[in-house]
This record gives C-alpha cells, structure tokens and sequence, in this order.
C-alpha cells in the first residue's frame, strides 16, 4: 500500500509539473498562478460550506438515534477535496473538487465503504462495538 502511495504521488507531481510548464508557455505564468491561487480560495469556501452541511447532517441522524456513516464517509471525502485543493496544481484541484461535490463524491463514498467492508472480512480491521449499561 505505501509503495502505490507513494508511486501515486510522485506521478501526481510530474503531471502536475507538466501541466504548470505546458499551461505557462501557452498563456503566462501569471495566469498558472493566479489560478491555483483561485482554485485554492474556491475550494476553502466549497470545503467549509460542505463540511458544516455534512456536520449538521451528522447532528441531525445522531439526534434520531442513527449512526452517521454517510455523513462519516462524506466528512473523510470533504476533507481529502479540502487537503488536495490546497496542494498547488490542476489535477489535484479537480480531483479536489469532484470530491467536495455530493453527486461526484457518491462514487468514491460507495468504494470507501466496500473497501472497508472487504478489510473487515479478511480481519486485516477489527469491528469495535460500543456496550450501552
């Protein structure tokens, strides 16, 4: 799992490196900056705005006795968006951004919980139960 992790990110950083240089020499370095200057502002306010929703959400289904696992899964996804916009680049601000929008954020929602619902199976995560009194 590190060695993809760590494959993943150094892939991420050449093809971020290369849209820069590509995206400078067609328009200006002025509007590569300006860009990811934006797309980092947009993305704070996206971020924040979605996660006091999802925050108010989680209130709402533990005050009708439910536990939260939508909510739990969005709040992981919002801040993954949140951590990738905020690293400098095209492809990550997408990717950021497609996970802070709740129609685009389903899908990895449903692989999330599929992939922790394998790890339970095969034992390699322990499921912990809370004992009421």
């Amino acid at each position: 799992m590190f060695r993809l992790l760590f494959l993943l990110i150094v892939v991420f950083s050449v093809i971020e490196i290369a849209i820069f240089v590509w995206l400078g020499n067609i328009t200006s370095i002025w509007f590569v900056l300006i860009g990811i200057i934006l797309t980092g502002v947009t993305g704070a306010f996206l971020a924040k705005w979605q996660g006091i929703s999802t925050l108010n959400s989680a209130r709402q289904a533990m005050a009708n006795r439910r536990m939260p696992k939508d909510e739990i899964f969005d709040g992981i996804a919002i801040l993954i968006g949140a951590v990738l916009l905020f690293t400098p680049g095209f492809l990550t601000d997408l990717v950021g951004f497609l996970l802070l929008i709740p129609t685009t954020r389903r899908p990895f929602k449903l692989w999330a919980q599929a992939q922790l619902l394998s790890m339970i199976k095969k034992g390699s995560v322990k499921r912990f139960h809370i004992y009421r009194r």
